[in-house]
């Protein structure tokens, strides 16, 4: 007997949509923000860069706050977000019959190359989203519900530069 998968079908956009904009409103009422990540992305690479360089991480003027004497690192609820957002992610594919291991690309390019721009795009992004004070999901979600004008044009300068690059990147995955 063999060992097929089978997948679920991906739930419907307009629902999804609606249930993330439910999720976004609780963290409003629940916890007095909206949703977020590279805040919690900031404070595991000041984690990990502390145990390398405690004395610079701790006199440095961003990151150095969150090893005040009782300041922990993972005191913030975008820290546990994140890690609900990959255990999430995990069990859907799981129950979904859609979780594998291995890397989605285009026949042109190999899989070291296309994690190279993987890790070269978050690594852009990243920097994007720190200048930004927030990233997508911050800025677009949290930001945008609230009608912040920086969040709109955050938006317009990320699909915009998305539309620019597509027309490059494309041939990566034809």
């Amino acid at each position: 007997m063999e060992n097929e998968r089978v997948e679920k079908p991906l739930w419907d956009p307009y629902l999804a949509g609606f249930v993330l904009g439910l999720v976004l409103l609780a963290t409003y009422l629940v916890f007095g923000r909206g949703l977020g990540a590279s805040g919690a992305v900031t404070r595991f690479f000041a984690w990990m860069a502390h145990g390398v360089s405690p004395s610079w991480v701790e006199g440095n003027e961003h990151l150095g706050g969150y090893f005040n004497a009782g300041a922990k690192w993972w005191d913030d609820w975008l820290v546990f977000e994140l890690v609900g957002v990959a255990l999430g992610g995990l069990v859907a594919g799981l129950t979904g019959g859609r979780f594998r291991l291995g890397v989605d690309r285009g026949p042109r390019i190999s899989n070291r190359t296309r994690l190279g721009f993987a890790l070269l795009g978050g690594a852009i992004v990243g920097f994007g989203a720190r200048l930004a004070m927030g990233c997508t999901s911050g800025q677009a979600l949290s930001g945008g519900a609230t009608l912040a004008l920086g969040s709109w044009a955050f938006m317009f300068a990320v699909f915009g530069g998305g539309y620019g690059i597509a027309y490059f990147a494309r041939r990566l995955w034809t």
